[in-house]
């Protein structure tokens, strides 16, 4: 994000330091992306864990207070679809991971210091990869927020310019001086004291807030000019545009010098010019890069989508910037444009932009994940097992919208082999399954006597969660009374959270064979009935269980060799140890570390992270699926839309958090250390162990993040035997039994 060169300069410059009670008052529009990368410092060791932050919601938390408290109020803004060209889609993802795997050459050389620095300099976790987490974070504290229809940028302009004056200032990146924006908040400096204690005065404790060291910075476009030699506004916008950042690459003969580059270098180039960048390309002919980039097209279109770009207006409607002025094919620039019910529904939070930026694009790009994935298997489950679930979720999206996204060529890219391309047409996957789910519109007073009668068995069993949807449908008769008449009950609108989070729920199940047609339990769905029944109903329960089985049904929920290359695997006592150890540490990955609301530290196992990167594609999968269940129903018209509970809804439907490799690495680490005593086995030695384990994870509760690991094992276990005896093809049982014989031995 930013301008780099611009930002360079700026910071020396012409940036201006005020007090933050200057804003006090006042309502701050904030870039979500901006606020990810310049805001509360990140826990380093995200990058080797995966997972959802620990700590950072208490930062985030305790910043937005702060604001509150002196009179400042804040509304976020995200991007929603991508738009522009990328040059490099994969690169900055294979770079990041590539800077892990050294971070982890650096741990494995004992040098944890220096691996901490290298994990927190690789790039990950992205704003993008945190932007659901913050979403989450701002709707349980009554923070609002948007998600633009594509560039958060462009929305804020919008605000902060609307007649009604929605926002009065903006925490954002340089590029919004591009978008029309004359004064930027650059960043926000928090000052507070070290440690609460008692005030001097009044024995309350004191504030930890600092106001008067506490101060942001800004820049406006002024300033600018000024320091800029007076140069026109336009000159200044062609300057920015051209020296370099996503919206447009560097103007290229900028590179050619050793010396490298100024913001002035650049106005004097522009300014030299006519000032005219057309002109300007054409004084290069030589110049290479420029006729590779296509660089007069690529600077026409990102002009044209900063004046035009679309947005989502304060009354709902999707418009672009200076519509009366917009070139017809303004899509071109910007991106296709989705139906607005879709925009809506993404601006409130409903759904992500996953599913909708591979229709509009009709591109699919899997990036490279943490640990590199540089395992066939991997490789192997996000292109060939992984395609099914991408296919559905598009042609449930497709199926309801018009014939020329139905007839939408989609091809998938992946990081691993760039050249090679899959194709799909939209019409080859069609019709969709909606007909068959159909008969899913369940009202809740349907469910009322069902529930009433399984949360005396289940105390705090809820609509809409997947223990409720399996467990209810054990009952033949209450199954047969869900199947839905079209014509009796085709007028009979959804309107709780409740039965919407129900029907949406049954439908991905029945997507995912574990309920048939005629609404009854499949044998996968009987599976997943007994595992939850061992391991309990928890929405971060329920979520272990399905993936368990996803996993075993992609067949790798195993204990196969599948990143040879990778450090972290166990590797003491025999070959059988170290099989059965790998095991019980993949399937404990699935459970969450019992840990203190502080960063992560620990042991790490660059293999674990690899485990994790395979659970939280398939979980990705099936989210896809949940979420297009859901947003169908509302394209359909069997939903009321008029309602204010959508994050409510985003949040009620499983799959939404995603917990880190840390419980597994702590499995791992437990069972290599009970190998370094002559009886792994006796209860002295697994004392002595538990006792040392506090050493290892000093934030948290080693002994009963042990426990969760034992009892997910104990249920995923449970499913195995159940799958097997209900004829499902399970051709490791042996050695499952084997490893359970193991594990109770030394537990």
């Amino acid at each position: 994000m930013g301008i780099p060169v611009f930002d360079a300069w700026a910071a020396n410059r012409i940036t201006k330091s005020m007090p933050i009670s200057c804003l006090g008052d006042s309502i701050i529009g904030i870039d979500a992306t901006h606020y990810l990368l310049e805001g509360p410092p990140k826990e380093p060791l995200l990058s080797a864990l995966g997972g959802f932050p620990l700590a950072l919601e208490s930062a985030i938390v305790k910043e937005l207070n702060t604001l509150r408290a002196i009179g400042i109020k804040v509304h976020f803004v995200f991007d929603g679809l991508d738009y522009g060209t990328k040059d490099d889609p994969f690169g900055p993802s294979v770079a990041s991971a590539t800077k892990i795997a050294s971070a982890f050459e650096t741990y494995e050389d004992c040098m944890a210091d220096q691996a901490i620095q290298v994990f927190k300099a690789s790039g990950t976790p992205t704003p993008a990869d945190l932007s659901q987490y913050l979403k989450k974070t701002l709707h349980k504290h009554g923070i609002p927020f948007t998600v633009a229809p594509y560039s958060s940028l462009a929305q804020l302009a919008y605000f902060a310019r609307h007649p009604n004056q929605f926002i009065d200032a903006i925490y954002g990146p340089s590029e919004l001086l591009l978008y029309g924006v004359d004064k930027i908040i650059t960043k926000i400096r928090f000052a507070f004291q070290p440690h609460d204690g008692p005030g001097r005065d009044n024995g309350k404790k004191a504030s930890p807030f600092i106001p008067e060291n506490s101060v942001f910075d800004s820049i406006d476009r002024r300033s600018c000019l000024e320091e800029l030699g007076r140069i026109p506004s336009e000159v200044f916008v062609d300057s920015l545009l051209l020296a370099g950042s996503k919206l447009l690459p560097a103007f290229p003969p900028l590179k050619n010098s050793n010396k490298g580059y100024s913001i002035r270098d650049v106005t004097a180039l522009v300014g030299g010019s006519g000032p005219s960048v057309v002109n300007l390309c054409n004084q290069y002919p030589d110049d290479a890069n420029i006729q590779r980039l296509n660089y007069v097209d690529r600077y026409k279109q990102a002009i044209t989508s900063i004046r035009h770009h679309i947005v989502i207006t304060m009354e709902g409607d999707i418009e672009a910037l200076d519509g009366a002025n917009a070139p017809s094919d303004v899509h071109d620039c910007v991106g296709q444009r989705l139906p607005e019910e879709l925009n809506m529904y993404l601006s409130r939070g409903l759904i992500q932009s996953r599913v909708l930026n591979w229709l509009a694009s009709g591109t699919i790009l899997i990036l490279a994940p943490y640990d590199g994935g540089d395992s066939k298997v991997f490789q192997d489950l996000v292109r060939v097992q992984l395609e099914g679930p991408r296919r559905i979720a598009l042609s449930l999206l497709a199926d309801p919208l018009n014939r020329y996204y139905q007839r939408k060529e989609i091809t998938t890219k992946f990081w691993y082999d760039p050249l090679y391309v899959q194709r799909m047409n939209i019409k080859d996957l069609l019709p969709s399954p909606k007909d068959a789910l159909a008969s899913w519109k369940v009202k809740e007073d349907a469910m009322s006597d069902r529930l009433q009668t399984l949360t005396k068995e289940i105390p705090g069993l809820s609509l809409g969660s997947i223990s409720f949807a399996i467990r209810s449908l054990q009952d033949v008769d209450f199954a047969a009374q869900t199947i839905s008449s079209p014509t009796k009950d085709g007028q009979r609108l959804l309107k709780t959270r409740r039965e919407i989070c129900a029907n949406a729920v049954w439908r991905f199940l029945q997507l995912r064979g574990y309920v048939d047609r005629q609404h009854r339990l499949t044998v996968w769905g009987n599976v997943l009935d007994g595992i939850l029944l061992k391991l309990g109903y928890s929405l971060e329960q329920e979520t272990a269980a399905l993936l368990a089985i996803e996993l075993l049904r992609h067949g790798v929920l195993n204990a196969d060799t599948m990143f040879n290359q990778y450090s972290g695997a166990p590797y003491r006592g025999s070959d059988i140890d170290k099989r059965n150890c790998m095991l019980v540490a993949r399937v404990a990955c699935l459970g969450r570390l019992v840990h203190q609301s502080l960063g992560y530290s620990g042991p790490l196992s660059r293999h674990m992270l690899a485990y994790h990167s395979m659970i939280s594609a398939v979980q990705a999968s099936v989210r896809d699926l949940v979420e297009m269940s859901a947003v169908t129903m509302f394209l359909e018209g069997y939903v009321d839309r008029e309602r204010d509970d959508w994050m409510d809804i985003a949040l009620t439907l499983p799959f939404y958090d995603e917990v880190s490799c840390a419980l597994g690495v702590l499995v791992l680490h437990y069972f290599d250390a009970l190998l370094t005593r002559e009886d792994p086995t006796s209860e002295s030695t697994k004392e002595e162990i538990k006792a040392r384990s506090q050493s290892w994870v000093v934030k948290g509760d080693p002994e009963a993040s042990l426990e969760q690991a034992y009892n997910l094992w104990d249920a995923v276990y449970h499913g195995i035997k159940l799958a097997k005896e209900g004829g499902e093809d399970i051709k490791e049982l042996t050695m499952w039994d084997d490893v359970d014989h193991w594990l109770s031995q030394r537990r």
